[in-house]
C-alpha cells in the first residue's frame, strides 16, 4: 500500500468504510475517552504554524504489515503470523489477549476488545458475566458482513489490508483463467475499502512484484517513505510526502498582515 499525502485531504472516508467493510464495533464516547477506540485506521494529524493559521498534514495510519513484524516474534501462541504474500494475518480464535503485539507494535495500531462490544448495548458493557447477554437481533445480523469474522471479548484487532477481498479476487482470476494452479491477480482488478472510498484517490493497493502496477509506480516516487523506517521493520505500507508550492506573493501577505496585528 502507498498513501499520497499530498492528496489527503483527512476526510475520514476510510476509517468510516474500514469500520463498516470489517464488522468493527461501535464503542461509544465513554470508551474512546479510555483509549479504547475500535477503529483499525485512524488519522494522525500535524499542525505547524501559528494557532490562527495553522498548516495541517493528515496521515492515514492502518497497520504497517511490517515484513519484520515485532508483533509476530512476541505472541506466545502464534496468533499473528506472515503469510506467504507478505500480510501480517491474525487468527483470532488462537489469540488469548495477552496484549504483547500491541505492546511492542511502535503504530499502535492493534485494538483490544475490553467487552462483548457486537452482543451488548454500549450501556450495558460493564454488567458482569451472569448480565443478560444475548445473541445479536437479526436486523443487527444483516447489518455486518458475512465474509469477515466477528470479534468478541478478550481478542485483539488490526488492519488485515482486506483479505477477504484478496480472496475473493483470487478465486474470481482462477475461475476465469480455469486454472488450479496459483495465478496473479491483474493490477486494478478490486480495490481494499479505504482504497474504494477515498475521494481524492490518495491510496494505492497491490502487487508490489510487479514493478508495472501502479502502486509500485507509487512506491519508485522520490517522496516515498517508510513511517518509522529507521527500526528495520521493513512496513510495506509507505507513504508519499507532502509537497507544497505556495504563492510567495500569499506567504508575504500573510506575514506582514500577521506581523500588523503583533504590533497593534
Amino acid at each position: 500500500m502507498a498513501i499520497d499525502l499530498s492528496t489527503c485531504t483527512g476526510c475520514n472516508a476510510c476509517m468510516v468504510a474500514c469500520q463498516s467493510e470489517n464488522n468493527v464495533p461501535t464503542v461509544g464516547r465513554d470508551q474512546v475517552m479510555r483509549n479504547r477506540e475500535m477503529h483499525w485506521i485512524r488519522i494522525d494529524r500535524y499542525f505547524q504554524g501559528s494557532p490562527e493559521e495553522p498548516h495541517v498534514v493528515a496521515q492515514p495510519l492502518p497497520c504497517q504489515q511490517c515484513e519484520n513484524a515485532p508483533c509476530e516474534q512476541v505472541c506466545p501462541v502464534g496468533a499473528t503470523s506472515h503469510s506467504d504474500e507478505g500480510l501480517n494475518d491474525m487468527a483470532y480464535n488462537r489469540c488469548i489477549g495477552t496484549r504483547y503485539c500491541a505492546n511492542n507494535c511502535p503504530y499502535k495500531v492493534r485494538r483490544f476488545n475490553y467487552f462483548d462490544f457486537n452482543k451488548r448495548s454500549i450501556d450495558e458493557l460493564y454488567m458482569g458475566p451472569l448480565g443478560s447477554q444475548s445473541d445479536l437481533p437479526e436486523l443487527a445480523k444483516l447489518a455486518k458482513n458475512p465474509e469477515v469474522s466477528v470479534r468478541m471479548r478478550g481478542v485483539m484487532e488490526k488492519c488485515t489490508y482486506c483479505v477477504q477481498r484478496v480472496q475473493a479476487a483470487k478465486i474470481a482470476q482462477k475461475r476465469e483463467a480455469g486454472a488450479t494452479a496459483d495465478v496473479k491477480v491483474r493490477d486494478g482488478a478490486f480495490k481494499v475499502a479505504c482504497q474504494q472510498v477515498c475521494p481524492a484517490e490518495a491510496i494505492e493497493f497491490g502487487d508490489i512484484s510487479d514493478p508495472t502496477s501502479r502502486v509500485s509506480q507509487a512506491k519508485a516516487r522520490e517522496q516515498d517513505y517508510q513511517l518509522l523506517g529507521y527500526l528495520n521493520i521493513r512496513p510495506r505500507t509507505t507513504y508519499l510526502g507532502k509537497l507544497t508550492n505556495p504563492n510567495p506573493a500569499l506567504i508575504t501577505e500573510t506575514e506582514t498582515k500577521a506581523e500588523g496585528e503583533k504590533n497593534g
